[in-house]
């Protein structure tokens, strides 16, 4: 039997294990909820320090396009500084950095520097054309004559106001030209030859001389040296040569029997090279060649025009010399060297007096004889103190030679291509005709550029080149588009050039000359009675040449005379054979 004090220490020991228990449990239940929060501030934790990567990442990508920004506007004003003119100034576009054009950074032309010539490149369909186009337009409105290769019709819009819309009234306004609106301009429209739809424009076989017409006959260097000697004995003997059938005669005769003892005197012609000449020319001709040889001759002065205060634009197209486009270029140089002997020297000008553009100017140098390319060197170099400005446009800077193309202080690069190993080295010798830039990958550059846009560099009004400029130009103002053959051939009718060379003159000259002294030389030599045979031991006078027997013809001599004050027998020829007025 359990005694009272046994059942109360049991009693005490149960409730003593009860709260052992229970202090567990509880030890139990706070270490679990430690557990718990230590887990949920663990997780919180992780996410907090998942997300903080986040927030710093954004922050600072934040940051960087705030400074990237600021960069690019920096160095954005830092180019235009380079552009900033006190003189007048063909504007050209504004800058784009890191993507971004900036209206308010300006790329600029000096007008004073115009005539330290420049170059127009690039590949096909990068907005070339409407580069020269807004030229062109400015130099007009600034009072400057401007003549421009028109070879593919492209620029006759020239002569009538643009279409306004909301694309081109954008690009007006992100490329600084806030009151762009549509203008036409003064133009007149030329054609090589008198079969073309413009005013027909000739030039003399004298006055375009032997060098420039070897490089449209594509004769090689001897072939040009023999020509430049039947040149030479065609003035000594009074023959002059105004169109092709002249100098067809010349070559005929001295090639003839009768004409034999006068090509050996010229200095070792060949009778075979004087043949492959007259090939070429009956070539040329058969081409349409002989309707742009003849008179009335272009006067350069007519191309130094202005109307209305503003320069006359001069557009010569092609004509009928399709089939010789490096005919056409080959005249547009004639014009320059004949320019380049007439006008006065002048120096320095806040203006030139006249821009020539030479489109597909690659067409110029094919082919070119090394005297050919010395002339256009030495003519490219000096006309500049004529106030006459020279601008190529082609494809590819190297189309140039490096000796012209180190005379072209302005560049206006438009996108190349870079599909083949040919484009690739092309556009490595680009990249390094430019100045070093710090703002723009130029390789890269040059192959990213969008439609109208371009790498740009001049030179400044003091003559030092500008900094390298990304450029969005400026759209012209007159209409993008040919307005039409109908519309150009009426406005040549029009014209009061066409009354000066609207008509063919074809003057007295070395074809009549020949064919009558020659014809009047065999009906003599028909009615001279046989000679008689003579026993005298005195040796017999040594027979005339035919050339001799008609320079000491009486008749001859008069109709000499009156030939040599029409067409100048007296000849000084400047570069490329060009003669004075």
């Amino acid at each position: 039997m359990t005694t009272p004090q046994e059942k109360a220490a049991a009693a005490r020991k149960a409730a003593e294990d009860a709260a052992r228990i229970a202090a567990e449990a509880a030890a139990a239940a706070e270490a679990a909820e430690k557990e718990a929060a230590d887990q949920e501030a663990a997780q919180q934790a992780a996410e907090a320090a998942a997300a903080e990567p986040d927030s710093g990442k954004k922050a600072k990508s934040a940051a960087t396009a705030g400074g990237s920004g600021d960069k690019d506007e920096a160095a954005a004003q830092e180019i235009a500084a380079g552009y900033a003119m006190e003189g007048l100034a063909l504007e050209l576009g504004t800058v784009i950095t890191g993507g971004t054009v900036h209206p308010d950074a300006r790329v600029r032309i000096p007008m004073k520097t115009m005539n330290r010539h420049g170059l127009v490149a690039g590949a096909t369909g990068t907005g070339k054309t409407k580069t020269v186009q807004g030229i062109a337009e400015q130099l007009s409105a600034a009072g400057v004559p401007v003549v421009v290769a028109d070879i593919k019709g492209d620029l006759s819009g020239l002569s009538q106001p643009g279409q306004s819309n909301d694309k081109l009234l954008t690009r007006a306004q992100e490329t600084g030209d806030a009151d762009w609106k549509p203008q036409g301009f003064p133009c007149e429209f030329v054609s090589l030859g008198t079969e073309g739809i413009g005013v027909p424009i000739r030039a003399t076989i004298t006055s375009f001389g032997p060098i420039l017409l070897s490089k449209a006959l594509g004769l090689n260097e001897t072939q040009e040296s023999t020509l430049g000697l039947i040149f030479h004995w065609s003035d000594q003997n009074g023959f002059p040569l105004l169109d092709l059938k002249d100098l067809r005669a010349v070559i005929q005769f001295l090639t003839s029997p009768e004409g034999k003892e006068d090509l050996k005197g010229i200095g070792g012609v060949s009778a075979q090279t004087a043949g492959v000449i007259l090939r070429a020319l009956v070539n040329l001709e058969a081409d349409g060649g002989d309707t742009f040889f003849g008179e009335p001759e272009l006067d350069p002065a007519d191309l130094m025009r202005s109307a209305g205060g503003m320069g006359v634009i001069t557009l010569f197209e092609l004509g009928a010399q399709a089939a010789r486009p490096q005919m056409f270029s080959t005249f547009l140089m004639w014009v320059l060297a004949d320019l380049f002997q007439t006008l006065p020297e002048v120096g320095d000008m806040d203006k030139p007096k006249l821009v020539f553009i030479f489109d597909e100017a690659h067409l110029l140098f094919n082919g070119a004889s090394k005297a050919f390319l010395n002339q256009v060197e030495q003519t490219v170099k000096l006309i500049r103190s004529k106030g006459v400005g020279v601008f190529f446009c082609t494809q590819l800077p190297t189309d140039i030679p490096n000796q012209v193309l180190s005379q072209l202080g302005a560049r206006i690069q438009h996108a190349l291509r870079a599909f083949t190993p040919e484009d690739q080295a092309a556009l490595s010798k680009t990249v390094r005709t430019y100045p070093k830039t710090a703002t723009y990958d130029l390789e890269k550059a040059l192959t990213s550029l969008g439609i109208g846009e371009a790498i740009v560099t001049v030179l400044s009004e003091k003559g030092a080149p500008t900094p390298v400029a990304w450029a969005r130009m400026q759209p012209p103002r007159s209409l993008m588009d040919t307005i039409g053959d109908d519309q150009i051939r009426a406005r040549a009718q029009q014209s009061t050039l066409y009354g000066k060379y609207g008509t063919t003159v074809d003057a007295d000259s070395a074809y009549e000359i020949l064919a009558e002294k020659l014809a009047a030389a065999q009906q003599q030599a028909e009615e001279e009675p046989p000679a008689k045979s003579s026993r005298s031991t005195k040796a017999a006078p040594e027979p005339e040449s035919m050339a001799e027997k008609i320079v000491n013809n009486p008749a001859f001599k008069n109709l000499l005379r009156s030939a040599a004050t029409v067409a100048g027998r007296e000849i000084s020829r400047s570069i490329f054979g060009t003669r004075k007025r």
